[in-house]
């Protein structure tokens, strides 16, 4: 209900709702986009981006479901757009700015910091089709049906998408498969 009102606030020319709206959904955006891009420039380029081509076409823009899923499906679009126009997807893990745990031991820190380490890795050597449905899914919480509405191809192949993606993670994090 809130996102209908700002949206409604936004068409009226309120710089305050766009500020909300950004301010609500950018963390979490920029998640998804540095999970699909592994860079933290592009993704923060596709975010802001995104931002930008929403309020400029706010005028036309209708709710018809989650706002944070429309954002989300505008980002994972424009990180796919950024990898077929770079032909190659760059993989250095380094940028990502992976905070882990809250937690003062600090063994407990580096355990989880090279557990994260070995996810975003295995994680960057999946294909980009299952990569991206796996984190829409998991990470944006979408539908598999949503994620299939969002790309505009069936279930079935999101499924298998997914599916593959969850058994080569499997094996990568359970050191099965040789590299």
């Amino acid at each position: 209900m809130e996102d209908k009102l700002l949206i409604f606030r936004c068409k009226r020319g309120s710089t305050d709702a766009v500020r909300r709206i950004y301010e609500k959904y950018r963390d979490k955006l920029l998640i998804l986009a540095v999970a699909l891009l592994n860079d933290v420039n592009s993704a923060e380029d596709v975010v802001h981006d995104t931002f930008c081509a929403f309020v400029d076409k706010i005028d036309g823009f209708k709710l018809t479901g989650s706002l944070y899923g429309f954002l989300a499906t505008c980002v994972a679009n424009r990180a796919r757009n950024q990898i077929r126009a770079r032909q190659k997807v760059a993989v250095s893990a380094d940028d990502l700015d992976l905070a882990g745990p809250a937690s003062n031991d600090p063994a407990g820190q580096i355990v989880a910091g090279e557990q994260l380490q070995q996810l975003s890795d295995a994680l960057s050597s999946l294909p980009f089709e299952q990569r991206e449905v796996i984190i829409l899914h998991l990470h944006s919480r979408m539908s598999l049906a949503a994620v299939a509405r969002s790309q505009d191809i069936s279930v079935n192949t999101v499924k298998s998408r997914y599916r593959y993606g969850i058994n080569k993670l499997r094996s990568l994090l359970n050191h099965e498969v040789e590299k």
